[in-house]
């Protein structure tokens, strides 16, 4: 795992020293630069060394010179794709590189070589005979690339912090992107808070003449469930064993690194089966190492189910307490050093949890992308009952239950009855296709207006997820959230949390459920083996009854949280809330109990605390 960045055009190597040493904790081991002058070319890299420690340096080039490459991420049928390229003549200068078989695999197959990679990744390859840039990003975006085109340079990183010390990069906001950032709490990609500045996005690829800096974007993936209506007449029991065949191969898979591989274990369902199937693959002199963060309030600590689940499975478990004004104390540190702010508040114990498993580990396991593709979510079961709601509940009635309801008190705990009622019913108010971003949307997009001082389109706010839920026609709505959860939730909001979390403490994170292999067989699911008389992730169950316990199986789902509301209420973070208007009458509603505004004002809060953005905050008047 590492960091990349360079650019075309006017620029030195003092420019890209600096561009690197921004994202130096995303590879704190090794520094390489290639720089073309007569081309303009800069590629610079930082490494977090994983892979062949002698034979991966980076920027690394074709033997004949023809091509260079800096490559951030795994790829992890590196091994079959060499053995294939050796096949077809292709010769190898290092041992066990799998960035080399990303260069002479795109040699030897051009663009196509995107659709045999199985991994995560964003790279850029320069091809000096053809003088064009290659960037691209794997099909989730797990990994960043960000990048600008201006008159004279062409400039791209991984991190925003980093793209922005080149003189030439762009400074000022993107009016819709902010808005956007607060109707979702992300920016989704290609946008980014900057105007002039975008995300390579998650499938696509990017090609850029070097001469004239003209680019143009291409996708060569995206996520489109397609069931198959005749798994439904195969034994449940066959299928879960498929699956669960499935995900012990890709975690298999993620288990190859010449340093040592840990797992993050919150007792929940997924982590722990990937702690499950991790175990088998480790020496048995050697067990295998899960990481979970502990809380000293109670209502907050999940560590005795971890703690369970790893003595039922005999790894050896790191337990990190840390209390709840650790956490606390640690975050205006850390809302610095997020790059591009992100308002979910989980990304404070995800860096705790980064930082316990770095301790000892340089790579862990994670259970990311299960609730996304296998309906694990409360909006997934409440699709049904609000359409029905919707069907025979007029307006008018319905907005007097909605004004009933939100008299209720307001109560902080962690997706509290009120809360969730309150938000369901706030979202009824929108078109079927809106509900999914209405119910998680830190500012409703009815109050987005008053806080930007401006009019705002719907439509135009959320235009990914009206895409999203209309891009496949006649499947059920269970599959229609699942595309709004894993193109927008998934790619834009978790995958980043941990990226940021998991790097600003150089530690990598693997996906194993967003292994290729899983993902198509997800996408084939009929939506009732996801989701079936309310059981959230009803095949996966079945599959995770094979190896770990019954009692985690049937364990309430419950989030990384932290008591962000009561913190609000309590005035603990009044300094990174803002002065507005609007903000001060948000917060001052929160703290006399009349409603519940968490999400609003973290999300504030977030943008805030980001030193990167103190240029959009001044002039939006935020």
């Amino acid at each position: 795992m590492c960091g990349i960045a360079g650019f075309v055009g006017s620029g030195d190597k003092g420019v890209l020293a600096r561009m690197l040493d921004r994202i130096r904790h995303r590879g704190p081991d090794a520094e390489g630069i290639l720089c073309r002058e007569a081309s303009g070319v800069h590629l610079g890299h930082r490494r977090l060394t994983i892979l062949d420690a002698e034979g991966g340096g980076q920027p690394m080039s074709t033997a004949d010179g023809r091509l260079h490459i800096v490559f951030n991420g795994e790829i992890y049928n590196f091994v079959e794709l060499r053995r294939e390229l050796e096949a077809e003549g292709v010769r190898f200068q290092s041992h066990h590189s799998d960035t080399e078989v990303v260069l002479l695999g795109y040699r030897q197959w051009g663009e196509a070589v995107l659709e045999r990679l199985n991994g995560m990744w964003a790279f850029v390859i320069f091809d000096e005979m053809q003088g064009r840039l290659f960037l691209a990003r794997d099909r989730f975006g797990k990994k960043p690339l960000y990048f600008s085109q201006l008159s004279g340079v062409f400039i791209f990183a991984s991190e925003l912090s980093a793209l922005r010390e080149h003189p030439a990069a762009p400074s000022s906001p993107d009016p819709l992107a902010l808005k956007k950032y607060f109707a979702y709490g992300y920016v989704p990609a290609p946008r980014t808070l900057l105007a002039g500045v975008s995300k390579v996005r998650a499938g696509c690829y990017v090609r850029v003449d070097v001469s004239s800096l003209a680019w143009s974007e291409h996708r060569y993936w995206e996520y489109r469930p397609e069931p198959d209506e005749g798994l439904l007449r195969q034994d449940p029991e066959d299928l879960a064993g498929h699956l669960l065949a499935l995900l012990d191969r890709a975690v298999q898979r993620r288990m190859m690194a010449d340093v040592p591989v840990g797992t993050f274990l919150s007792g929940g369902i997924d982590s722990s089966l990937i702690t499950a199937l991790a175990a088998k693959h480790v020496d048995g002199a050697n067990p295998l190492q899960a990481f979970s963060i502990g809380f000293r309030e109670v209502a907050f600590d999940e560590s005795v189910h971890a703690r369970s689940v790893a003595e039922a499975l005999g790894v050896s478990h790191h337990l990190d307490f840390v209390t709840l004004d650790d956490a606390r104390g640690v975050i205006p540190q850390l809302l610095r050093r997020l790059d591009e702010p992100f308002a979910d508040s989980s990304v404070v114990p995800t860096y705790l949890l980064s930082r316990c498993a770095a301790s000892r580990v340089k790579v862990a396991l994670g259970g990311d992308g299960a609730d996304e593709l296998f309906a694990g979510y409360d909006p997934f079961r409440a699709l049904a009952p609000a359409a029905l709601y919707n069907r025979f509940v007029p307006r008018p009635v319905h907005d007097g239950v909605r004004a009933l309801v939100n008299m209720l008190p307001v109560s902080h705990g962690y997706m509290s009855w009120d809360f969730r009622v309150k938000r369901t019913l706030g979202g009824l108010g929108y078109p079927a296709e809106l509900w999914l971003p209405a119910w998680m949307a830190p500012v409703d997009a009815r109050e987005l207006g008053d806080l930007l001082c401006g009019p705002v389109s719907e439509e135009e706010i959320y235009s990914e997820a009206i895409d999203a839920w209309g891009g496949v026609a006649d499947i059920d709505p269970v599959d229609r959230a699942t595309c709004f959860f894993v193109k927008l939730y998934l790619q834009e909001s978790i995958l980043p949390k941990v990226d940021r979390a998991s790097m600003l403490n150089s530690l990598e994170v693997r996906a194993p459920f967003l292994d290729i292999d899983v993902v198509n067989f997800a996408r084939r699911l009929p939506a009732s083996l996801k989701l079936r008389k309310g059981r959230s992730k009803w095949l996966l169950r079945r599959a995770a009854a094979k190896a770990i316990p019954a009692a985690i199986i049937e364990r309430k789902k419950q989030g990384f949280a932290l008591p962000i509301g009561k913190w609000l209420a309590d005035g603990e973070l009044d300094d990174l809330c803002g002065d507005s208007a609007f903000w001060s009458g948000k917060l001052e509603e929160h703290k006399l109990g009349r409603r519940d505004h968490r999400l609003a004002l973290w999300a504030n809060v977030t943008l805030n605390g980001s030193g990167l953005l103190a240029k959009v905050r001044s002039s939006e008047g935020l």
